[in-house]
């Protein structure tokens, strides 16, 4: 995929709502790409598809800046800056948000454009005839991931959504969809897109020129997590949905191509001269080191005033902000703490910053155009939503085995050492607990956070388990604000003005 991944296709469909007499008015763009016209052979299939992986680099889908919707959510990271952009980012973290934010409709639009690139290829790849049926079934895989994790993003966010798996040619189209679905029939429609990708010949691990692209040891591992989420969200079916994700996560364990997770040090998952080759690396999004458009930001970006542990570009602010809730989580010696975060004491900047993403190489230069990828599925994810799943299945010597698998590589004793020590104990007692602390402190800045305390809390849970944190160790966004209501995102007020019932408003907003 790296030489076809900046090879971006833009597809448009230009919906006509109202009609015309004037020719002059109906004259075609000849810069224009009409899709009927478009798809005749397997190359704009392939490039079209690769469309629609670039749609996932934007920092207002999954892109490497997008933790304002996950990370500035949660409990890890937020600003303390309440006035830039009128306020709207500062909402996230602030518990604040209102259904007219424009970074809420930006994010939701986003998503739903990647859904449409999807669809537009699934619509319209039957007019292509293909040498061989096994690279068509293929593309169509791939479109069908994208929208799957687009939609897995939505539902999450804000529960029942509307549901479009075709292309939408005419304004009746477009109304007849516009409503919203029960959550049940989103993650339907997730679990088969999935599903559909194992049954084609994708490979298990995709080869060096394939990264960015997805695999089935890939496919299996979302798998697993959708079903362990809708064990957590749906309220039927638990057990079967748990069963399905141990089944799928276990599939995507026995794929890998090493023998224990200590194998892999964790500041290689990082390196940017390996990832290319590490193998716990399951899914990533691509960034290209070195070049002005499709480089990475994300180590300039957190790097904070006086330092240089990041980039070679020189930072003037803050850099990326962390809240002391998650500073004091580590535990004392934690390897991850040492690599990810930072204290930076300059004469005008005394803070915690991210150090996770690193690029100081000359490759990147002084303006800090980095390589690092994205990284939106590993081994220590599945290793841990194995732990959380047993757990759950009431197999807590299991679940114990796993969380021992990453509390090992970071050098951390195992959990039945540590949970005899007092501050340990106190701090988790118990497995559950455990669990999410490990999650905290193995992903950190991996735009997991959001997702795993609203997967572990109920809506009421949540509330109590936030207000029980130190407002302090929080900044200046206030945990006194938050509410049931914050479980789920209000739908953008522009979507509901389209049509307030059948597209009603969240609780709350």
């Amino acid at each position: 995929m790296k030489n076809n991944i900046y090879k971006i296709l833009a597809l448009g469909a230009v919906l006509t709502l109202g009609a015309c007499k004037k020719d002059f008015l109906a004259q075609t763009n000849p810069n224009a790409v009409i899709v009927d016209d478009y798809f005749k052979t397997e190359n704009d299939v392939l490039l079209a598809v690769n469309g629609a992986y670039q749609s996932l680099r934007s920092s207002n889908t999954l892109g490497e800046n997008s933790g304002l919707f996950t990370d500035e959510r949660s409990d890890d990271t937020g600003r303390n800056d309440n006035q830039s952009n009128a306020g709207e980012p500062f909402q996230f973290n602030d518990f604040s948000l209102l259904p007219s934010n424009s970074y809420l409709k930006a994010h939701w639009l986003a998503l739903y454009n990647a859904i449409t690139r999807s669809n537009v290829i699934l619509s319209n790849i039957d007019k292509v005839s293909f040498a061989n049926a096994a690279t068509k079934a293929n593309y169509a895989a791939e479109a069908k991931f994208i929208r799957a994790i687009m939609y897995f993003e939505l539902v999450r966010k804000w529960g029942p959504v509307p549901l479009v798996t075709k292309q939408l040619v005419t304004a009746d189209e477009v109304t007849a969809l516009t409503f919203r679905v029960p959550e049940a029939d989103v993650y339907n429609q997730i679990v088969a897109d999935l599903k559909d990708g194992l049954s084609s010949t994708l490979p298990n691990f995709q080869t060096e020129s394939g990264i960015g692209r997805v695999s089935k040891a890939a496919l299996n591992a979302y798998l697993g997590k959708v079903y362990l989420t809708m064990a957590a969200t749906l309220p039927n079916n638990k057990a079967e949905n748990l069963t399905n994700a141990n089944t799928y996560l276990l599939a995507a364990y026995n794929m890998r191509t090493f023998g224990n997770l200590s194998e892999i040090p964790y500041t290689d998952v990082f390196n940017v001269d390996k990832k290319t080759t590490c193998k716990e690396l399951l899914f990533q999004i691509v960034y290209k080191q070195g070049d002005i458009n499709y480089s990475s930001s994300i180590a300039a970006n957190n790097q904070a005033k006086g330092e240089t542990i990041n980039s070679q570009k020189a930072p003037s602010g803050v850099g990326g902000n962390l809240t002391l809730d998650l500073v004091n989580e580590y535990e004392t010696a934690d390897l991850r703490k040492d690599f990810s975060i930072k204290y930076a004491n300059d004469p005008t900047v005394k803070d915690w910053f991210i150090t996770k993403f690193r690029d100081a190489s000359d490759k990147a230069t002084n303006a800090g155009y980095g390589g690092n990828d994205c990284i939106l599925m590993r081994y220590a994810d599945v290793i841990l939503m194995l732990a959380e799943v047993n757990m759950l299945q009431g197999n807590d010597a299991v679940a114990i085995q796993y969380l021992d698998m990453v509390r090992a590589r970071a050098g951390m004793p195992l959990y039945a050492v540590a949970k005899a020590d007092p501050t340990y104990a106190a701090k988790f007692p118990t497995l559950k607990l455990a669990i999410l602390h490990e999650r905290r402190s193995e992903f950190a800045f991996e735009h997991q956070r959001w997702f795993d305390l609203i997967r572990n809390f109920t809506a009421a849970e949540l509330v109590t388990y936030l207000k029980a944190k130190p407002q302090s160790s929080f900044g200046i966004a206030k945990l006194a604000n938050v509410t049931t209501k914050d479980r789920y995102y209000p739908i953008p007020f522009d979507e509901v003005k389209l049509d307030p019932v059948k597209m009603y408003q969240n609780p709350g907003y």
